[in-house]
């Protein structure tokens, strides 16, 4: 019921995971990569990067890390880049359960958060990697074309023009003393 009443006023979508086993550079890297993009290219290159055939490229955390194809500094974050994919994937169905075009969202809100870390193992002990991730979507709306201005329009208007459309309103003779006292000043 709350989705249907709300159906023409929200135009956001949320999604958020939390304890997600994955690294948190590798989760800021990849939210910055995907930021204010569409969700079907973000899609589209998070299959990329799991199919290690697009790059995520590292510009914080990228020391001692090598370069890639059209890009400076880069990886391939797997891991991260699956529970991206599942999120932007959930956070579709959201928009789709409340009413929104799923061909028109784009990501306004991603980011990374680094979790509490678990210590794990006895002896020696270690903690390991946890992140939480929110992603926030955005139904744009289409851009309005605008009008074309013709330069015949915009053309500035000749004083005979002016002069012929003032003779068919009657208004002539004004028209013709004010060009005879402007030429005799002239003079």
């Amino acid at each position: 019921m709350a989705a249907k009443e709300n159906a023409g006023t929200v135009h956001v979508a949320k999604a958020s995971s939390r304890n997600l086993p994955i690294s948190t550079k590798h989760s800021v890297e990849i939210s910055r990569f995907l930021r204010y993009k569409s969700t079907s290219e973000a899609k589209r290159l998070l299959e990329g990067v799991v199919a290690k055939l697009q790059a995520v490229p590292f510009v914080r955390f990228n020391s001692d890390m090598g370069h890639k194809k059209g890009m400076s500094a880069g990886r391939y974050p797997v891991k991260a880049a699956a529970c991206f994919l599942r999120l932007v994937n959930s956070v579709e169905k959201n928009a789709e359960n409340i009413g929104l075009n799923t061909e028109s969202l784009k990501i306004v809100k991603l980011l990374a958060n680094k979790a509490s870390t678990p210590m794990t193992g006895r002896r020696f002990r270690g903690s390991s990697k946890r992140s939480h991730i929110e992603i926030e979507v955005k139904e744009m709306e289409k851009a309005k074309s605008k009008k074309k201005v013709s330069k015949k329009a915009a053309a500035p208007v000749k004083k005979e023009e002016v002069a012929k459309e003032a003779k068919e309103s009657g208004a002539a003779e004004v028209v013709q003393d004010n060009n005879n006292n402007k030429q005799s000043g002239e003079s």
